[in-house]
């Protein structure tokens, strides 16, 4: 699965990766629901370490199709909480 982080980059996440940050987007769909804004802040900089330290940076010159975009790491809830309706960001 490519996941791009805007401002970033893409990244290749597959396997046992991707259903941790399924649950870390699951957990997020949840603190959104609550309005609970720090813990929100805290499980998007966990999503946004799992990318980096388990996924595998695409070459900027490689440009493959997102399967899904994860926002910044600063953004806040009220910015994001669209992207983050009914499933979250990762489909399935």
């Amino acid at each position: 699965m490519i996941v791009r982080i805007l401002h970033e980059g893409q990244f290749e996440v597959t396997g046992a990766a991707l259903d941790e940050l399924n649950g870390v987007d699951n957990q997020i769909v949840e603190a959104i629901a609550d309005g609970d804004e720090p813990r929100f802040q805290k499980l998007m900089e966990k999503m946004h370490e799992l990318v980096h330290a388990k996924g595998t940076p695409l070459a900027m010159d490689v440009f493959k199709e997102s399967d899904f975009i994860l926002p910044p790491p600063d953004s806040s809830m009220e910015d994001v909480q669209e992207l983050f309706a009914g499933e979250g960001l990762i489909p399935g």
